[in-house]
Formats: C-alpha cells, sequence, structure tokens
C-alpha cells in the first residue's frame, strides 16, 4: 500500500482569530482528505492547538520565532521529505526557503497571501516598510506558487512584487464547516440575547488599528439616537483602553459590551440582529463569511480586500467607504430596517466550504 503524500506547513503560530481558526479548519479536512500533514511551528500557546485533528503531527521548532528556524526545518527536510511546504507570511516564507537551500532539497514551497499587502505595508514604519517589501520581491518568486484569499489580494500581489498575476491562484478560505453550524445552535444564557431584548449588533476581530472599531463606535452613537440598540465586539487588542475611553465620551459605555476572545463566536453570529464589519483593510474578511453562513444581515466597509467579493458588490449586503461613520450608521440602520432573507444570505457562501478549499489547496500543491 503506497503512502500519503506529505504536507509540511510551517508557522509562526496558529495564533488567535479568524486566520487562527480556517488554519485549524484547512489542516483537520486535508487530514481528513488522506493527505499526511505536519505542523511545524515555533510557539504551540495557541488555544486552537487543541482542535486540531489527532492526525496532525506537530513538531515544535524551539525556536523564539518561526524565521529563526531555518536549520531545524532543514533537519525536518532531509529526514522526513515532504512533497509540499505551505507557509505565510514573508519572513517564515524566506526562512523555508533558505531552509530548503541548506538541506538541498528541491521541495515545491507554496505560501498563502492572507492580506492585503500594500494595505499592510502602509501601515508600517517607512523602513519597515521598505524592508518587507524587498523581501517580497526578493523571495516569493522563488515559490512554486502563491495562493490567495481573495481575488483583491491576488490583483494587489501581483502589482506589488511584480509577480504574474496568471501564476497567482485564488482559493477562498475554509470559513464555512459542520461545526460551525453546531456551534451556532448551543444554548446561550447571555441576557442580552433573551427574548425581549433590543437588536444586538455584533462584529468580530483583534482591536488593533487594522478593524477600525472606532468608526463603529461613532456610527452606533449615531445609530442609536433613532431608539435602543446594543453593540457588541468579541475580540482582544492593544487598543482596549482607548475604545472604551471612546465609547465613554460618546455615552454609550451602558450599550456596549467587549467580552474579550471567545472560542465560540458563532453562538452570538446567529442570535445576533446584524453583523458589521468595520475593517480598513482585510484579506478576505472571514467574520462576514461566519455571519452569513448563519444567516446573520451584515453590513461592511468596501475595505481591499475580500468584502466586495464575500457581499458580491453589495447583493448581499451594504458596502460603505472605510472610515465614513454616517454611511455605517445608514447602513446599519436601513439593514436593521429591512433584513434580508436569511437563506439567501446562507446560498452566498457556497465557495467558502472547507471542502471546497481544501480542494483548491491540493489541487494547487500538486498533491491530488
Amino acid at each position: 500500500m503506497s503512502q500519503p503524500k506529505r504536507l509540511a506547513v510551517l508557522v509562526a503560530s496558529l495564533a488567535v482569530g479568524g486566520v487562527g481558526r480556517v488554519r485549524v479548519h484547512l489542516l483537520n479536512e486535508l487530514i481528513g482528505q488522506g493527505l499526511a500533514v505536519d505542523l511545524l511551528v515555533a510557539r504551540t500557546d495557541s488555544p486552537y492547538m487543541h482542535s486540531l485533528r489527532r492526525g496532525v503531527r506537530v513538531i515544535h521548532l524551539k525556536t523564539s520565532h518561526a524565521v529563526f528556524g531555518a536549520l531545524p526545518f532543514a533537519c525536518y527536510l532531509r529526514r522526513h521529505r515532504p512533497d509540499a511546504v505551505l507557509t505565510e507570511r514573508i519572513r517564515v516564507n524566506a526562512m523555508a526557503l533558505r531552509a530548503c537551500r541548506l538541506a538541498g532539497s528541491g521541495t515545491p514551497v507554496f505560501t498563502t497571501l492572507d492580506t492585503h499587502l500594500s494595505r499592510q505595508l502602509d501601515s508600517l514604519q517607512p523602513a519597515k516598510k521598505r524592508k518587507h517589501l524587498r523581501m517580497m520581491r526578493r523571495y516569493y518568486p522563488f515559490n512554486a506558487g502563491l495562493i490567495a484569499v481573495s481575488d483583491g489580494v491576488a490583483d494587489d500581489a501581483a502589482a506589488l512584487i511584480g509577480y504574474p498575476r496568471a501564476s497567482i491562484r485564488t482559493i477562498p478560505n475554509p470559513v464555512v464547516t459542520p461545526q460551525l453550524h453546531e456551534q451556532a445552535r448551543i444554548p446561550l444564557a447571555h441576557p442580552w440575547f433573551q427574548p425581549g431584548q433590543p437588536p444586538v449588533i455584533l462584529a468580530v476581530g483583534r482591536l488593533e488599528p487594522q478593524k477600525d472599531f472606532a468608526t463603529l463606535l461613532r456610527a452606533f452613537a449615531k445609530l442609536r439616537r433613532d431608539g435602543v440598540y446594543r453593540l457588541m465586539i468579541l475580540g482582544e487588542g492593544k487598543l482596549r483602553p482607548e475604545l472604551f475611553d471612546m465609547a465613554s465620551d460618546l455615552g454609550i459605555q451602558a450599550d456596549l459590551q467587549m467580552p474579550g476572545f471567545v472560542e465560540n463566536p458563532y453562538v452570538f453570529m446567529a442570535r445576533a440582529s446584524l453583523f458589521v464589519l468595520s475593517s480598513a483593510w482585510e484579506g478576505s474578511g472571514n467574520a462576514l463569511t461566519e455571519a452569513l453562513a448563519v444567516g446573520t444581515p451584515a453590513v461592511a466597509t468596501d475595505c481591499p480586500s475580500g468584502p466586495r467579493e464575500t457581499l458580491a458588490d453589495g447583493r448581499y449586503g451594504p458596502l460603505v467607504p472605510v472610515g465614513d461613520a454616517d454611511a455605517l450608521a445608514e447602513a446599519m440602520r436601513a439593514t436593521l430596517r429591512n433584513p434580508p432573507n436569511a437563506n439567501c444570505l446562507q446560498s452566498a457562501v457556497g465557495r467558502y466550504t472547507v471542502e471546497a478549499s481544501a480542494q483548491g489547496y491540493l489541487t494547487a500543491m500538486g498533491l491530488v
């Protein structure tokens, strides 16, 4: 009996939030489709580690960061000879390519582009931005393939690094799983979601500048002039104190909750009256896709990249300019008054199933 093909997945950490969650979805599905999967990480402190299927072999690089793992990864390549390597982010990808040279390995290396690179670079200090751009232009062409999570990310990457657009494959993130729907049906005892309570508007994401929750708070303050609403933001990050201070200044602190990171956001999504994505930029907007999957109406900023593709140019929910609190408040108001049909929303996310995404990765990496 022939041995299954082996994929080495190299990441710094599974981390938290949407990116870590979809990585777990992908690895578990690849195991389910008969692939042997090795996950090589520098840190094992992610809350998602326990969600990996038993078949995923976790290998700790025992370095402070994956970028310092060229030697142990080269040793892994010589010993285990995987059929392909899948990486993330430029620094980890560069390390993987260096390790392949050290090992004398011809293993093809692929990398996932999970954010809008131009906007991400613009958020960095000038010197760091120049360094990262040089690395992208130097190392990305040596990959066997680049895999983007949305067409917008692919278009931007091709223009930014001078990579042929036709050589960048778009594979939507593996967001929709059977477990998502199971977790959404779990009873929720939170008092805000009991019968007779005011509508709850939900947002999910790290409390970081990228997510632009400041604009959401301003929009919510405008919406509350119409009546009683509540806002819940699930996620953790460095802007928590600043956002609380802003909520106090706006007079909305009594109707705002920020419970932090939760492992099951779907139970909240399924019961919210409206989901809002207020980001300045995204790769795909996983939480937006999750909200549609459970049939919750959604409003999103027309940020680069992903939401326009997910919402089909506004067919499945309004798109508003980034940073425009007035437009966001009006879109929230209109959607709450006239919500779309839940079945229609759920039909929008067929491309984001874990089965479709895993098959796309297998094909792209020549592992079928």
